[in-house]
């Protein structure tokens, strides 16, 4: 009896040994078991506990708690975002170990880097083929496609102060027309689109389902819906696509350091960049990455050449300014 209340008592202790780490992330939820899992496998003194929502929303939640950070790490938040927050002092450097092994344009050049990242989400058009037949939409294959009379009424986007992917689309249309083209442009999407969601997803949603014909997403939402059999295209458009890097980096302040740590050397391994990889075509680790299927074969070479720096300083005017035109179309928020 002393003997099993003695094993007893070391199994409670090595229960209570796990160090509970709250981490605040933009992933997409259907994703998030599996790196649960993977991460308490190989750190089984881990317990992961993610608190999920849309980029937008976890940015002004974290700023929200700029005074006190409730978060122990930030995780799979676009990057743009991380040095909106680096800059308000919000976390503490640090290099994971092996981090040398990943692309430099992926990781943060300080040293040691406040942030690094893991892998590019990449705007894309979700394209319901047999609901563009009924209407007798032309395929688009340019974003000024979508501003001709045809599509009135049948695009969906993201609204980019909820959303990552919205305004990873707002960037890159400033970036690549400049200010007076890309707001001209904007202005000829919105006579169009039915409305504005915020979420990244849920346009590509809606045109796999139907309730839409076209919806600008990205393409790992595109490329998950035509997988599970939906009449869907994902289309890269001829111009460029807009992307951000999902990215981490560990809060200031944690009481939990090294349990912070471990979650960030993990996240660089060959192991975390394959998991990347099998929904993500683009990630920080040279060499790793296989083709996605239903990705559109050509996406990457249509990246633009992203100034994260120049979206992370512009990025509160540039919301101000979309919200004063275009903010009437949002759906409600819940």
């Amino acid at each position: 009896m002393l003997l099993c209340a003695v094993v007893a008592a070391g199994v409670t202790g090595l229960a209570q040994a796990k160090t509970e780490l709250l981490v605040y992330t933009a992933v997409e939820a259907d994703e998030l078991a599996a790196f649960k899992k993977a991460i308490e496998t190989d750190y089984p003194d881990l317990d992961i506990q993610w608190v999920r929502d849309s980029t937008g929303i976890i940015t002004a939640k974290l700023l929200a708690e700029k005074a006190n950070p409730k978060a122990d790490v930030v995780w799979g938040l676009a990057a743009t975002s991380l040095k909106l927050l680096a800059d308000e002092g919000y976390f503490q450097p640090y290099a994971p170990k092996g981090v040398d092994k990943l692309d430099p344009t992926y990781v943060d050049s300080a040293k040691p880097p406040v942030w690094v990242g893991q892998r590019a989400w990449i705007a894309s058009l979700c394209f319901n083929t047999v609901e563009a037949e009924k209407l007798k939409l032309p395929k688009p294959t340019s974003w000024q496609d979508l501003t001709q009379p045809a599509f009135k009424g049948h695009v969906i986007m993201p609204n980019p102060n909820s959303s990552g992917t919205g305004f990873l689309d707002v960037s890159a249309w400033l970036q690549m027309w400049g200010e007076d083209k890309g707001w001209k442009f904007m202005d000829g999407l919105h006579e169009n689109i039915a409305q504005y969601t915020h979420s990244g997803s849920k346009p590509c949603k809606m045109a796999a389902a139907g309730e839409v014909p076209v919806g600008i997403s990205f393409a790992y939402r595109g490329a998950q819906e035509k997988t599970k059999g939906a009449p869907v295209e994902v289309i890269a458009p001829s111009e460029g696509v807009g992307w951000d890097l999902e990215a981490f980096a560990i809060t200031k302040n944690t009481k939990k350091l090294d349990a912070a740590k471990k979650l960030a050397d993990w996240s660089v391994t060959l192991k975390a960049n394959e998991m990347y990889n099998e929904g993500y075509a683009v990630v920080a680790m040279p060499g790793v990455a296989k083709p996605v299927p239903n990705f559109p074969p050509d996406i990457a070479k249509k990246m633009i050449k992203n100034d994260f720096q120049w979206a992370a300083k512009h990025r509160e005017a540039i919301l101000a300014e979309w919200s004063k035109r275009y903010d009437s179309k949002s759906e409600p928020k819940k």
